[in-house]
């Protein structure tokens, strides 16, 4: 991987680091054995944004080409010279986001209609039971109050 491209890489990574709520996530966390694999994948996260920062954010270092010239000769390091000027790295063409990000803008859709229908019976539920519990104290008998 390029010095560049892997710094963009560890770049991005560390901004969606920063958008991570581990707090937030570890509070819906029930089991003991939940709150334990949780932890491991955090540990395992930070160490893996970690060896991107610092392995990946570095550019290599520049052949020092004179110090080859002097040990093996001219000619030889002038042809490794040039061959390693020319050499392209690929560019990575992304061919499947392109693919799949309508599929995934069309769950996140269904999923905001889910969730909005889904806020809207527990509305009407917690307006039902409310309903129940008030027809429930309206139906009880008064000797159970005291009268």
């Amino acid at each position: 991987m390029s010095g560049a491209a892997g710094k963009k890489i560890a770049d991005v990574t560390f901004k969606a680091s920063k958008n991570i709520d581990w707090d937030g996530m570890a509070k819906l966390l029930v089991s003991d054995e939940a709150r334990r694999e949780f932890v491991n994948l955090r540990r395992s996260f930070d160490e893996v944004n970690h060896a991107l920062q610092t392995k990946f954010s570095l550019e290599p270092e520049p052949v020092d080409w004179e110090y080859y010239r002097k040990g093996i000769g001219n000619k030889i390091v002038d042809m490794y010279k040039e061959a390693y000027d020319n050499i392209e790295i690929p560019k990575y063409v992304d061919k499947v986001t392109p693919e799949y990000k309508p599929k995934f803008d069309a769950l996140l859709v269904e999923l905001k209609e889910a969730e909005e229908k889904s806020l809207k019976e527990s509305q009407r539920l917690e307006k039902e039971i409310a309903d129940v519990q008030e027809l429930k104290i309206l139906h009880t008998p008064l000797f159970l109050f005291g009268f």
